[in-house]
């Protein structure tokens, strides 16, 4: 029996599978999900600020409740060899949704807590934070919120995507197009 002249592999074919290959997994090795975070940087202590250790201003009643860090993410914003802590918080809760706040942690105080160098979303402007994502200096969550106090603690009826780019010192919001036709947060 003799081989049809498509079936014979040539080193033609061999090349062309190679480098395929090497595309792919080149491909894979560059590019990263969009939650991923910058490894820390080491400083003092190797690694980014806890945020299970930092102390929030948030008044969360007087159960005395405690807080629930939901997301976090770290990054050497300012370039200084040391990495910060994003950190998405909210008082605990047994029923519905209670508003969420979003800190920059730095270094450690005195007290050997981190200490907050930043606050992105303070939880008085009753929002919910999702979506939390670090890349390069730059920050993005989601925001969800509510039009009026009608509407119920578990359902918000707005959303925008934000950004917070690290600029000459500061961090500065760079809001998304607004969700639902002019809606916004």
């Amino acid at each position: 029996m003799t081989e049809l002249p498509h079936t014979r592999t040539r080193a033609v074919h061999w090349l062309a599978t190679a480098a395929a290959l090497a595309a792919v997994l080149g491909g894979t090795a560059l590019l990263q999900p969009a939650t991923a975070t910058p490894a820390p940087a080491t400083g003092a202590s190797g690694q980014a600020p806890d945020p299970d250790r930092a102390r929030y201003p948030l008044d969360c009643g007087p159960s005395g409740a405690g807080i629930d860090v939901l997301d976090k993410a770290a990054a050497d914003f300012d370039g200084d060899g040391t990495a910060e802590t994003v950190a998405v918080v909210r008082c605990q809760a047994r029923g519905g949704t209670p508003p969420s706040a979003v800190f920059v942690l730095s270094g450690t105080a005195q007290s050997g807590r981190p200490r907050i160098a930043a606050t992105l979303v303070e939880h008085r402007e009753r929002m919910s934070v999702q979506d939390l994502a670090v890349r390069g200096t730059t920050i993005s969550a989601t925001l969800l919120g509510y039009s009026s106090a009608n509407v119920p603690r578990c359902c918000p009826d707005k959303r925008r995507t934000v950004k917070w780019e690290w600029r000459q010192g500061k961090f500065a919001l760079r809001p998304g197009p607004v969700a639902g036709g002019g809606v916004s947060v």
